[in-house]
C-alpha cells in the first residue's frame, strides 16, 4: 500500500483509498486484522493522526470496525448488503441531484431496470412480499394519505416487488434505481398524477406476481413507465408556458 506526499490530495484520504484498494482486491481479507496505528503511521510516513483520520474514513464506510482490549484494534469489515443499500442510496441521490439528469433518462433507467425483476418476481415471490404489496396497496387507498405518506408507500411496494426477485445483488444494485429515483419523480409528477390510476396499476401488479405471471408484470410495469413519462412532459409543458 502507497502513497504519493506530493500529491494535493489530503494524505488521510490517500491512506484510504490505499487500504480500500487492498480490501478490493483481496490483499486485506474480511476479519484480518490492519496493522496499528503506529505501523501505518510508519509505513505510510504521516502523522498517527493522519493514520486516525483514514481509518475514520473507512469505518464511515462500514469497510473497518474497531475492537477494544488486548485482542482488539482495526479489522476488515464483512460488508452486508443491506448495509450497502444506503450508501448505494445516498450515492444515486447525490449523482441525480448534481447532474443535468433529465426525467426522461431517469425513468427509462428506473423502469427498465425494475422490468429486469418481473420474471424472477413472479416465480420467487414470498406470502411475505405479497403481504407487503397489499399492504400498500391498501395504504394508498386512504384518502387522508399525504404527498409524503404516499412517496414512501409507492417506494415501499416498488421495492417488494424488487426484493420478491430473490436476489440480493439485484437488490442492492435496484436501491438506488427504487429509493432515489422513485421520489425524484414523484416529486415532479404528484400535483398531475392520478392516484387511482397509479393504485389500480399497483393493483394489476400484486395480481400478477401472486398468480405467477411475470410476462404481465413486465406488460404492467411499461404502462406504468409511459404514464409517468406522460405526466413528466405535461408537467415540463407547464413549466415552459410559465
Amino acid at each position: 500500500m502507497k502513497i504519493d506526499p506530493s500529491s494535493k490530495a489530503d494524505l488521510s484520504a490517500q491512506i484510504a483509498k490505499a487500504i480500500r484498494d487492498a480490501i478490493v482486491s483481496g490483499a486485506l481479507i474480511v476479519d484480518e486484522r490492519l496493522p496499528s496505528e503506529a505501523e501505518l503511521s510508519e509505513q505510510f510516513e504521516v502523522s498517527r493522526a493522519t493514520v486516525r483520520e483514514a481509518l475514520k474514513r473507512l469505518a464511515a464506510q462500514s469497510l473497518i470496525r474497531t475492537q477494544r482490549g488486548a485482542f482488539g484494534g482495526a479489522f476488515v469489515n464483512r460488508l452486508s448488503f443491506k448495509e450497502a443499500y444506503g450508501q448505494q442510496i445516498t450515492t444515486s441521490t447525490l449523482l441525480l441531484s448534481m447532474n443535468a439528469v433529465s426525467f426522461e433518462t431517469a425513468c427509462e433507467a428506473r423502469f427498465a431496470l425494475e422490468s429486469a425483476c418481473a420474471p424472477l418476481a413472479a416465480t420467487r415471490r414470498t406470502a411475505d412480499h405479497l403481504a407487503t404489496m397489499r399492504a400498500e396497496i391498501f395504504r394508498q387507498t386512504q384518502p387522508g394519505l399525504s404527498d409524503e405518506g404516499w412517496c414512501a408507500s409507492d417506494v415501499a411496494f416498488h421495492r417488494a416487488l424488487v426484493d420478491a426477485a430473490g436476489n440480493p445483488v439485484l437488490s442492492y444494485q435496484l436501491a438506488g434505481a427504487v429509493e432515489a429515483m422513485q421520489p425524484l419523480m414523484n416529486m415532479i409528477t404528484f400535483t398531475a398524477r392520478s392516484r387511482e390510476k397509479i393504485l389500480s396499476l399497483h393493483a394489476k401488479i400484486a395480481d400478477f406476481c401472486d398468480s405467477g405471471d411475470g410476462a404481465g408484470i413486465e406488460e404492467t410495469l411499461e404502462a406504468l413507465a409511459l404514464y409517468t413519462r406522460q405526466l413528466g412532459q405535461q408537467m415540463a409543458q407547464k413549466k415552459t408556458a410559465s
